[in-house]
């Protein structure tokens, strides 16, 4: 949709209600909050018998991506947006019945803009005119993009070694912007720290209850692009967890409307080696992830060592009879170079660690090769350093064919 702010005939009520994740205390829908009182992240829930009453039939008629399924968002009022188009379900080449959902061709080159653009709609409906967030590079571009969209000041902190075009980004899309001598979640403290001072909302990853409802558009979105069936199985890259978390839970609301029937896909939550700590806790029959000591990845996304969202993670892999796997940086950059050459996809590192990791699992019996699969590409590659090409051609010389030839 374009446009900064549109309106949208969602009624309030489809919402019922705010819920604690782990306690179930309900709070009321509308109001500007955070955490909830028992510092667990915020479900919101809605009236599913009166959102399936609508039809799915209905939506064929509206124009593709996020807003599409607006019943099932907590939209009121105004839009914030930047053109949330649908993305595409490309196949890879050598593998057939395995699709890259390339999220990569959303606004600002992430499906960070999904739950962004969901967070500050949100944000500005209730008032806010501040937000901040810690950010490993793609959601700080979101929330620098989303927010001077509608008008807000944003603040952005990330670790020192961010790479250097998701910090120019962020800044040249007008937030202020600091690197921080630490991972993720230092940022996240300085950001927390900053609240009463600064008077900011923290939208940092499941801090608020409405970035996974706009996450949450992944498996809305996936389930209507594959006529209402969903794959056997999905590969997600995992750090803070929402869009695992956000797609769980739609295709929970999705089942228990009767828009989907049949198994629920198994949920594959991939991390790299170098920082795993949910892979570590599923692996161990744990319900919370231990903080991962000296993380570090190439596959920036993913390096968070302390999920706040880790039980709901855990909760969605197993509920799911998924699995969690890691997979080292050498296989991520290898199968990065690989399908870029093969294939023509550019994915980010994140988005190649699940072809890696779908490799593994193809190789160690976890899925069987007639699965349908779905693996996703979380940002575009060109968001990422790349390895140098040196080559030079001086025209004033004859020019060596063969060499072209052979390079």
């Amino acid at each position: 949709m374009p446009g900064s702010a549109q309106a949208t005939d969602t009624p309030s009520n489809f919402v019922t209600h705010l819920e604690c994740s782990t306690t179930g205390e309900r709070y009321p829908a509308g109001e500007l909050i955070g955490l909830s009182s028992s510092g667990k992240p915020l479900l919101v829930r809605y009236d599913l018998d009166r959102v399936a009453a609508v039809g799915r039939e209905s939506l064929a008629d509206r124009p593709e991506g996020m807003w599409r399924y607006r019943e099932l968002l907590p939209v009121r009022g105004e839009i914030v947006s930047l053109g949330e188009t649908a993305t595409q379900l490309v196949p890879l080449l050598d593998a057939p019945g395995v699709l890259v959902k390339d999220e990569g061709r959303l606004p600002t080159g992430s499906f960070k803009a999904r739950g962004v653009a969901m967070a500050v709609t949100m944000a500005k409906a209730q008032g806010v005119r501040r937000v901040a967030m810690a950010s490993n590079g793609n959601a700080g571009a979101a929330l620098a993009a989303y927010a001077s969209r509608a008008g807000m000041e944003s603040y952005v902190f990330c670790p020192e070694d961010t790479p250097e075009i998701n910090v120019r980004e962020i800044a040249l899309q007008g937030a202020k912007v600091w690197r921080v001598n630490g991972l993720i979640d230092v940022c996240g403290s300085i950001v927390a720290a900053g609240t009463q001072s600064m008077g900011w909302f923290d939208v940092s990853t499941l801090k608020e209850p409405y970035r996974i409802e706009g996450k949450k558009t992944m498996g809305i979105e996936l389930a209507d692009q594959l006529g209402w069936e969903l794959p056997d199985v999905i590969f997600y890259p995992t750090g803070g967890g929402t869009g695992l978390i956000g797609m769980w839970k739609a295709f929970d609301e999705l089942s228990e409307m009767g828009w989907i029937r049949g198994p629920l896909p198994r949920m594959v939550a991939v991390q790299s080696e170098g920082c795993a700590p949910i892979v570590k806790a599923w692996e161990e029959g744990a319900d919370h992830a231990e903080p991962w000591q000296d993380a570090e990845t190439i596959a920036f996304g993913i390096r968070v060592p302390a999920a706040i969202g880790d039980f709901l993670m855990l909760r969605a892999i197993r509920e799911s009879d998924g699995f969690a796997l890691a997979v080292p940086d050498s296989e991520i950059s290898g199968a990065q170079e690989r399908l870029a050459g093969s294939d023509g996809l550019l994915m980010s590192p994140e988005g190649a660690a699940t072809v890696a990791a779908y490799q593994r699992a193809r190789d160690q019996g976890l899925v069987g090769g007639d699965d349908r699969i779905v693996l996703f590409n979380c940002g575009s590659g060109l968001k990422y350093p790349m390895p140098p090409t040196n080559a030079t051609l001086d025209h004033r010389a004859p020019i060596d064919w063969e060499a072209i030839a052979r390079a």
